[in-house]
């Protein structure tokens, strides 16, 4: 038994996505998203799939997919492609893996400015400020064992 089709106009689609109606334009103009036919003095209107693939580009952007990315992967989309989808899945996975690295380097960076700044009792340069002005990276690597920060 098959499920009726909701007949939505735009702004409809957008409260049902939780997006904006400028966002589903984009996503339009961008070829990622159809835009349906506009009956002669009437308004488009939308149906479930436009809805799916909406939920399908929100979750592949959290993901950390990029707009063309998830276009690509949009052409995938039929499931007969899984070893294409895996690869790019793998290169996500991997750029992800890359800065989760960097963002450990920066945590690391900041945890010791921060002590530094607290270990501070006279009226001295303050090494954050110090830091920021000079370049992180060159103090850290001063710093902390000599070891670079950069992910």
């Amino acid at each position: 038994m098959s499920k009726k089709q909701r007949s939505m106009t735009i702004g409809t689609l957008a409260k049902a996505a939780g997006m904006g109606v400028e966002t589903i334009r984009y996503y339009q103009r961008r070829g990622l998203v159809a835009e349906p036919e506009k009956p002669y003095g009437s308004i488009r209107h939308y149906d479930d799939q436009a809805l799916g693939r909406l939920h399908f580009i929100r979750t592949a952007q959290w993901l950390g997919f990029s707009l063309d990315e998830i276009a690509e992967l949009l052409t995938l989309q039929d499931g007969t492609h899984c070893n294409e989808a895996r690869v790019l899945g793998e290169q996500k996975l991997t750029s992800v893996r890359q800065k989760i690295r960097s963002l450990q380097g920066i945590e690391k960076a900041l945890d010791g400015l921060v002590q530094a700044c607290s270990a501070q009792r006279m009226n001295v340069e303050c090494p954050l400020i110090a830091s920021l002005q000079h370049g992180v990276v060159q103090y850290s690597e001063t710093e902390t064992s000599g070891r670079s920060n950069r992910g």
